[in-house]
């Protein structure tokens, strides 16, 4: 049997990473997001969301070893918690150009790399920076004894790194590029208002926000645009209402399919489900890509017709991904292509 990954070439596709990356820095908070995640894994039937552990905000001044360690500790705990699904822990270090850096990266890979699903990386100015950490992280996790590179993800949140995003994201080792949102709009020194930090919905909705401002919107959609040219993966930043679960619902469809984001931060356990259910497919989306991509499998992906129109390789790699997020999601996948969902060792089985 062909598969539609092997077959369905011709576009940079990005690595099928989860739609929803839940950062928590306080050692309680990220012992409930373990928690919850394995409750969720266990209710999808996939990991359907990262735990970033989080050594940049999360760590006191003066405290920045300890709260290394814990991470490093907490990160190999969680490996394995998961029965049959793979775990996936992150953890946010210091920038390159702070003094906690190295430290960072020394305890944590050093320690828990082959627990790693990445390493997030706040800050990163340009491809030299990248280097940097690349240098430092394959270091370390080589002493961890990981063989697989640990792949970085990486954190933009100046107007010069944003000039800088399609070399950043051309970077082999760069897997996903994230929006530092607030501290892009510091970094202009209060040519942009306060109210582009944030979200707002009905009566409030008469100040610029960060999906009105001009300079915002261009930042956000060069890097989707940069990552999408590279094959990364986009990841919106923070809507840090979450206590308002209107204004994370409606940012998080934006994000999806105005913005072209396929990731989004969540800062609050409240988040994680409207993240995945915007960044979701809808069943008629899944039925749909389902029923094209089955009868192009039975064709040997040859062109069909189906409800009147044309379909080729191109529109399959279309349906094909609205299938393989249909799967992050933790959705129900059609019966007639589950047989594209299992593990590359049963496949063999499937044929015969």
């Amino acid at each position: 049997m062909r598969h539609p990954r092997d077959v369905l070439l011709g576009a940079t596709v990005a690595a099928p990473l989860p739609v929803c990356d839940h950062y928590c820095g306080v050692e309680a908070r990220m012992r409930k997001s373990l928690a919850l995640q394995a409750e969720m894994a266990e209710e999808f039937g996939a990991c359907v969301f990262d735990v970033t552990l989080d050594c940049e905000d999360g760590a006191p001044v003066g405290g920045e070893k300890d709260h290394a360690n814990m991470v490093a500790a907490l990160a190999n705990q969680a490996q394995g918690a998961i029965d049959v699904i793979a775990t996936r822990v992150a953890a946010r270090v210091h920038p390159v150009d702070h003094p906690a850096f190295a430290q960072d990266v020394e305890i944590i890979v050093g320690s828990a790399g082959t627990a790693l699903c990445h390493v997030m990386i706040p800050k990163v100015e340009s491809a030299a920076d990248v280097d940097l950490a690349v240098t430092w992280v394959d270091q370390w996790a080589a002493r961890n004894g990981r063989v697989t590179p640990l792949p970085l993800h990486v954190l933009i949140e100046s107007p010069a790194a944003i000039h800088r995003a399609f070399e950043i994201a051309a970077h082999s080792r760069v897997q996903s590029i994230s929006f530092g949102l607030m501290d892009f709009v510091s970094a202009h020194g209060g040519a942009i208002p306060a109210s582009a930090m944030g979200f707002q919905t009905g009566a409030r909705g008469s100040s610029l926000d960060q999906f009105s401002h001009p300079l915002v919107v261009r930042a956000k959609l060069e890097i989707a645009s940069a990552c999408h040219a590279y094959g990364k993966v986009p990841s919106h930043c923070v809507v840090t209402e979450f206590g308002d679960m209107d204004a994370i619902q409606i940012a998080a469809r934006q994000a999806s399919h105005v913005l072209g984001y396929t990731r989004m931060w969540s800062i609050h356990p409240s988040q994680i489900r409207p993240i995945l259910e915007a960044f979701s497919p809808s069943e008629q989306a899944i039925q749909e890509a389902a029923d094209i991509i089955s009868n192009a499998w039975r064709v040997d992906w040859a062109p069909i017709s189906f409800a009147g129109k044309l379909h080729d390789r191109a529109s399959y790699r279309y349906f094909w991904q609205v299938l393989e997020r249909a799967h992050q999601t933790g959705r129900a996948i059609p019966s007639d292509v589950q047989l594209f969902f299992v593990e590359v060792s049963d496949l063999a089985n499937k044929e015969t």
